[in-house]
C-alpha cells in the first residue's frame, strides 16, 4: 500500500513539472524577438545664424575723470565731498572763503553806479552844447571837448562793468561744484586748508562712460576692424552682458606685450564695470547665416570618421558628416546633413546602424522640434 502511495506522488510532481516547463515556453513565445530598443532624445536639424567669435580679457578706464582744483585762492569754509561719495552735477562740493569776493563785488557796483551817474550827465552837456554851436553861441572846440569827455566816461563805464562781471564770476568759483556725475575717488583737502589757484581739492571719475582696451596678438589684425559688435561681460556680474562695437584701433603695436589695442567705449548704467578693472569680451569676426548646428553629443567618432544618426521610423542610420565650428556646445555640419531631418542627441554613442530606438513621450519628432528652437 505504501509502495503505491509514493508511486502517485511521483506521478503528480512530474506532472506539475511538465506543466511548468509548458508554461515556461508559452511565457518565452510572448517575448519579442531580438536585441531591445534604445531609450535616446532626438532634436531636427535646424539652420541658425552662427556668431563667430573671439574671447578676450581687456581693462578698462573711466573716459570722464576730472581733477577739480581750486580756481580761486582762499580757506576752505565747508568740505562736503569725500572718498566714495556719489554725486551728481552742480551737487556742492566745498566753499572757499567769499568774503573779500563779496566786499570787492559791493565796490565795483558803486563805481558802476558813479560812472552811470558821471556818464548821464556828461550826455546832457553835450547835447546842451550841440544847441548852443548851432546857434554860434560857442565854438566848435568846447563841443569836441565835451564829446571826448563823454567817450572817456563810457569806456570808464565798460571797464567797471567788466571788473564787477569778472569779481561776479571769482564769487562763483568760491562754491566747488560736481562738473559731472560721478564718484568721487579721492578728497586731498580739508576744513580749514588754505589753497592757491590750482591746487588740487577732489578726483572725481565719472562711472557711467567707459573705455574698454582689448589686446589681440598681432596676427589677428587681419581679422580686428573698427565696426566690429563686441559683448562685454563684468566679472562681478556674469550672465549680464553690454553690447558695444570697436570704435579704434590704436595705430601702434604695445612695446611691451606686442599687442594691438582696440578700444571700445560705452556706458555702463547698471554699476557692474568701475574703471581699473577687467573686462570678458566676445568679439564677432564674421557671421554665418543658415549654419546647420547640431548638439556635440550627436557627433560620434566611428572607424568611417564623424557621423551622426539619423531617426526614422524607430531606427537610426547612420550618416558620415563633416563638421566645422565647435561653439557653445554645438558643432558645425558643413556637409552631410539636410534641414529638418531628425537626429539622435542624448544616447548618440551607444547607437549603431539600423539600431531601434525610442523617443521619451516628451521628445516625440514633434515635441522635439518645439524644444530645439
Amino acid at each position: 500500500m505504501t509502495r503505491r502511495v509514493l508511486a502517485l506522488a511521483g506521478c503528480a510532481a512530474l506532472g506539475l513539472a511538465l506543466v511548468a516547463a509548458c508554461g515556461g515556453d508559452a511565457e518565452s513565445a510572448k517575448r519579442p524577438a531580438g536585441p531591445r530598443a534604445v531609450l535616446i532624445t532626438a532634436v531636427p536639424v535646424q539652420p541658425r545664424t552662427l556668431e563667430i567669435y573671439e574671447e578676450v580679457v581687456g581693462s578698462l578706464e573711466n573716459v570722464i575723470d576730472p581733477k577739480i582744483g581750486a580756481e580761486v585762492a582762499g580757506r576752505l569754509t565747508r568740505v562736503l565731498g569725500f572718498t566714495g561719495k556719489k554725486v551728481k552735477q552742480g551737487e556742492l562740493l566745498a566753499e572757499i572763503d567769499a568774503q573779500d569776493f563779496r566786499i570787492q563785488s559791493r565796490a565795483d557796483a558803486a563805481d558802476v553806479k558813479r560812472l552811470q551817474a558821471l556818464l548821464a550827465n556828461q550826455e546832457r552837456i553835450v547835447a546842451r552844447q550841440q544847441k548852443l554851436v548851432g546857434q554860434g553861441f560857442i565854438s566848435q572846440n568846447a563841443l569836441d571837448e565835451a564829446l571826448a569827455q563823454r567817450t572817456v566816461l563810457r569806456e570808464q563805464l565798460s571797464g567797471a562793468r567788466a571788473r564787477a562781471e569778472s569779481t561776479g564770476r571769482s564769487l562763483g568759483k568760491t562754491r566747488v561744484v560736481a562738473p559731472v556725475d560721478g564718484e568721487i575717488e579721492t578728497q586731498v583737502v580739508a576744513t580749514g586748508d588754505y589753497v592757491k589757484v590750482g591746487d588740487p581739492l577732489f578726483t572725481l571719475v565719472g562711472m557711467q562712460r567707459l573705455r574698454a582696451h582689448l589686446l589681440f596678438p598681432e596676427s589677428a589684425g587681419s581679422r580686428i576692424r573698427p565696426g566690429l559688435k563686441v559683448a562685454l561681460e563684468s566679472p562681478a556680474a556674469p550672465g549680464r552682458s553690454i553690447e558695444a562695437r570697436i570704435e579704434d584701433i590704436k595705430p601702434t603695436v604695445n612695446a611691451g606685450n606686442r599687442a594691438l589695442d582696440a578700444i571700445v567705449r560705452f556706458d555702463a548704467e547698471n554699476g557692474a564695470f568701475r574703471g581699473g578693472g577687467s573686462v570678458n569680451a566676445r568679439v564677432v569676426i564674421e557671421v554665418k547665416q543658415h549654419a546647420l548646428m547640431v548638439p556635440e553629443q550627436s557627433v560620434v567618432l566611428r572607424p568611417a570618421g564623424k557621423v551622426v544618426y539619423v531617426v526614422a521610423d524607430g531606427r537610426v542610420s547612420q550618416r558620415a558628416v563633416e563638421t566645422g565650428l565647435k561653439q557653445d556646445g554645438l558643432y558645425e555640419v558643413v556637409k552631410g546633413l539636410v534641414p529638418g531631418e531628425l537626429i539622435a542627441a542624448d544616447g548618440a554613442g551607444f547607437l549603431t546602424d539600423g539600431a531601434a530606438v525610442t523617443l521619451p513621450s516628451d521628445a516625440k519628432p514633434g515635441a522635439g522640434k518645439g524644444k530645439a528652437k
